[in-house]
């Protein structure tokens, strides 16, 4: 009995001491910095804090921010769920391979990620006579490096396999029982896809756009080197630098003013991702 009272109380002692660690931890390295962030951008009070939010150059990064965060997210959701079902339902050969493509996002900096677009479709890149092609022909000026597009699809590269992670596993545990009997019994593939894919996939899918959203508001690496214009082609992220790195006292607080935003986004995000990975466990 001793023995076992004394195993007891030493779990309890090792639960108490993991947890006291943990939260040292956490308020260490994330609250105590994400405070300071929100305690420095009001230091110059409320009128220069919404007067540092509503500069030319803030409206403009955000606005390009939004933007590059909306289509990033359509496209990767959209590719996220037919490369999910592709990769779960069928087998062809390359599979491993296109498994293997979709993650490398995961594993290559972002900064040679937008250096690889620059020698695409930069002054060099094997694509610029394309483009210009385009352009003669149709008396566009399309261009791609240091300018909106180049930020679109850096934000897309970064984001792109947050929204098939998520879908796979799912689909996977599910099987394919239930779609082959709706087949066996005539439904066609997009009903089948409507009623039983897409219930199963639900979850799955909000929550990958979720970290697609966080992953694509917050890029910087990539983003920097395509974006070249401020109050044109800068990111929030990037205007935060611009901002901090210019020196001055009123520049710095502007900067934690703007970063302040990117931190009430991510709140907003954790607490919404919190409530539909609830729901996914209760479903």
């Amino acid at each position: 009995m001793d023995t076992l009272e004394k195993d007891e109380r030493g779990r309890k002692v090792t639960k108490y001491v993991l947890i006291a660690v943990s939260l040292i931890f956490a308020a260490f390295m994330l609250v105590l910095p994400l405070a300071a962030v929100i305690v420095n951008s009001l230091r110059e009070g409320w009128s220069f804090y919404f007067n540092a939010l509503s500069t030319q150059y803030v409206r403009s990064a955000l606005g390009v921010t939004i933007l590059a965060t909306v289509i990033a997210v359509i496209v990767n959701t959209f590719f996220g769920v037919v490369a999910s079902y592709l990769l779960t339902k069928f087998h062809f050969k390359g599979k491993n391979v296109l498994s293997t493509l979709i993650d490398i996002p995961f594993s290559i900096s972002p900064v040679i990620a937008g250096l690889a677009f620059i020698m695409t479709f930069g002054r060099s890149g094997w694509a610029k006579g394309i483009i210009d092609s385009i352009n003669g022909a149709l008396g566009t000026n399309i261009q791609i490096v240091f300018a909106i597009p180049g930020v679109v699809l850096a934000t897309i590269f970064v984001t792109f396999p947050f929204v098939s992670r998520e879908i796979v596993p799912v689909l996977n545990t599910v099987g394919t029982d239930e779609e082959e009997a709706a087949a066996l019994m005539g439904a066609g593939g997009f009903k089948i896809f409507r009623k039983i894919t897409f219930p199963h996939i639900k979850w799955a899918l909000v929550y990958g756009i979720i970290l697609c959203t966080a992953r694509a508001l917050g890029e910087f690496g990539a983003v920097h080197a395509l974006s070249k214009t401020r109050g044109s082609t800068f990111t929030l992220p990037l205007e935060i630098d611009a901002l901090y790195m210019s020196g001055s006292a009123d520049s710095i607080t502007s900067a934690f003013a703007a970063s302040s935003l990117l931190v009430l986004i991510a709140v907003v995000v954790l607490i919404l991702r919190n409530i539909f990975e609830a729901r996914a466990k209760n479903k």
